[in-house]
């Protein structure tokens, strides 16, 4: 295995995509999306929901995602990948960093998405019952919290980045608990 990842885990539409695509470029690091990664290899997802089912769906999910945690860098994974218990374990590797977002500020950034999860009835009271049930998963892996709900996610983007830079001064990862006030632990409201 190359160096541990950079993983990013989260709820839909918390930003893992475009703040994973930020740090990696700060910090000069291959880029990885799980979900970018399955819609590459079989198309749009939305559409292996509709014609497969999403246990079919998170087959693929978990391929890409073990290709992406091989390869190192910086990766985002799809709100649902942390549900595979080999992920889970293989997270263990890495530096796992929980993106939250709340209810209220991810509407925006979820309205008129293909995101099949969310395609019936009141997307936003979906989004978050299914926050709710993966939020003790996300809490038990992550080794620091970040919340994106308000301000640039540059910013974001900049904590983080700082936060990591933290963590390979001091080894391995949850080594050096985060002061940035960005932040806060697994357990801990954002």
């Amino acid at each position: 295995m190359t160096e541990p990842a950079i993983v990013l885990i989260g709820p839909m539409g918390a930003g893992k995509t475009s703040i994973g695509k930020r740090v990696a470029k700060q910090l000069g690091l291959r880029f990885a999306d799980s979900d970018a990664a399955v819609v590459r290899a079989h198309g749009p997802i939305d559409r292996i929901f509709a014609e497969y089912g999403e246990p079919h769906f998170r087959e693929l999910e978990r391929a890409a995602v073990a290709e992406a945690l091989r390869a190192g860098g910086v990766v985002a994974l799809g709100g649902g990948a942390v549900l595979h218990p080999q992920t889970q374990r293989d997270l263990a590797d890495h530096r796992v960093v929980l993106l939250t977002v709340s209810p209220h500020n991810v509407a925006a950034r979820i309205r008129g998405g293909k995101r099949p999860l969310l395609a019936d009835g009141d997307a936003i009271a979906r989004w978050h019952e299914i926050y709710a049930a993966r939020r003790p998963v996300y809490e038990r892996l992550a080794d620091v919290v970040f919340d994106t709900s308000t301000g640039p996610l540059q910013d974001v983007a900049d904590a983080l980045a700082a936060w990591l830079a933290g963590t390979a001064a001091a080894g391995p990862a949850g080594d050096t608990p985060a002061t940035d006030s960005a932040t806060t632990h697994p357990g801990e409201t954002p």
